[in-house]
């Protein structure tokens, strides 16, 4: 009893010492051009989601995770086991599990809110709000933005789900100020985004971006920006990316397929946390995800991440992720390409490596799967980087660190390992935006 009371003791200390230390912060001003009174209010809740959201136990969360894989596997080894997909719905992992196989799929969209895992577990969207129907493909207007377009739909100051009518090509002027507590949607619509600016997620929480195609996205110059109902304001050039979340707290990217894009294909940094990554398929591309942007901004500390059943693609060269500060959970993603390195990371993040397939590249300098920046080994090799039950092929090979005994401790319950890194095939079988048709199985 008295271990179980400092225990406890223990973790609202370091809970206290947390809400401090994010308080404290001054945060960059990212792209904002006049910070003005309503971005500072914007800042300030921003702080205090990612205290609230932050896990001091983050192992807890890996380990539940890998409890929901272990079972769904166990569930459907039998009916997939070397059986070819013929066009009915195997949806091959626990997420998937949750709602694809449901024909009337159209009509539970909310449902998809209870199925994510991991970091971003409490991630909700837009459920419970009401559905907006996006009309309308233009991006004409960036500070009155017309009705029944996308960038009218995220700046709604209400939770929303975000569905299409049509089948859509969006080419975005300036980058898409996306406000807290929306889905968008694009299952049964097929939504790309490319040509223009990309995502962007800054100082918001409870956002869902759900079965887009992303790709070809440039940089954009910037100018006068809606990011609110009651508010808009100068915004100075975007970097082009994908996805850009700065200051963003439960957030969930599933199924997307990302592709090309001028900077990264996914960034989180500034306080970015509760984050999960999963199903999503990315090809052709140099500096894949980037989480956190700076050796100097130890407050990233906060980060907790979940990338899980991607599939790392063709042509791509490096950071899949590259990581700074947080503890990332990198659990069954299939590596099949990379030219540099998968995995890199700087000032001593925390990278629990589960269930992965490695394969290397032909390249004999490419073969290592980890790359640790800025550090000689006498300080990288404290850092807790674990490999468990990774498939490493064509001569990979992952470089651990660290002392796993340092790992927080948990109940029986939750000690069940990954699936080994020989499921992943299966796992990320459906990675990618996804060609849902309504009244089937998607």
């Amino acid at each position: 009893m008295h271990r179980k009371m400092t225990s406890i003791n223990g973790i609202k200390l370091r809970l206290l010492f947390l809400f401090i230390f994010v308080s404290n912060i001054p945060l960059r001003r990212a792209n904002i051009g006049d910070f003005d009174a309503h971005w500072q209010r914007r800042q300030d809740a921003a702080k205090k989601a990612a205290g609230n959201a932050y896990n001091p136990n983050p192992h807890n969360v890996t380990n539940h995770f890998n409890k929901q894989v272990h079972k769904h596997v166990n569930e459907t080894r039998r009916g997939l086991a070397g059986t070819p997909y013929m066009g009915e719905c195997l949806a091959s992992n626990p997420i998937d599990q949750c709602w694809r196989c449901d024909p009337n799929w159209s009509e539970n969209r909310q449902k998809l809110a209870n199925c994510v895992l991991g970091f971003g577990h409490k991630t909700r969207g837009g459920q419970g709000g009401e559905f907006y129907v996006v009309t309308d493909n233009s991006d004409d207007e960036l500070v009155n933005p017309k009705p029944g377009t996308l960038r009218h739909a995220v700046i709604q100051t209400e939770p929303l789900w975000i569905i299409f009518e049509r089948p859509m090509m969006i080419k975005l002027k300036q980058e898409l100020m996306i406000a807290s507590h929306k889905t968008i949607d694009g299952r049964g619509g097929h939504v790309h985004f490319a040509g223009g600016a990309g995502l962007t997620l800054q100082y918001v929480e409870n956002v869902i971006i759900h079965s887009l195609h992303i790709h070809d996205i440039k940089t954009g110059s910037g100018g006068y920006i809606r990011d609110a109902v009651d508010h808009y304001g100068l915004r100075t050039r975007s970097d082009g990316d994908g996805i850009s979340m700065f200051g963003a707290t439960n957030i969930w990217i599933d199924h997307v397929s990302m592709s090309n894009c001028m900077d990264g294909l996914i960034d989180a940094i500034e306080l970015c946390t509760a984050i999960t990554v999963s199903n999503c398929h990315f090809t052709d591309h140099n500096d894949v995800m980037l989480f956190g942007a700076s050796d100097s901004r130890s407050e990233d500390k906060i980060q907790q991440i979940t990338i899980a059943f991607n599939h790392f693609g063709k042509r791509l060269i490096q950071r899949m992720p590259r990581c700074r500060w947080g503890f990332f959970h990198v659990v069954n993603n299939d590596y099949t390409h990379w030219e540099m390195y998968a995995i890199g990371g700087s000032q001593q993040p925390t990278i629990i490596s589960q269930g992965n397939r490695f394969i290397a590249p032909p390249n004999p300098n490419a073969k290592e799967v980890t790359h640790r920046s800025y550090s000689p080994k006498s300080v990288w090799k404290n850092w807790l980087w674990t490999s468990e039950d990774d498939v490493l092929l064509n001569g990979a090979f992952f470089t651990t660190s660290g002392d796993k005994s340092t790992m927080t401790s948990h109940s029986k319950q939750d000690m069940i390992s990954a699936k080994p890194g020989s499921y992943v095939r299966r796992l990320t079988r459906f990675a990618g935006a996804l060609n849902c048709k309504r009244g089937q199985p998607c």
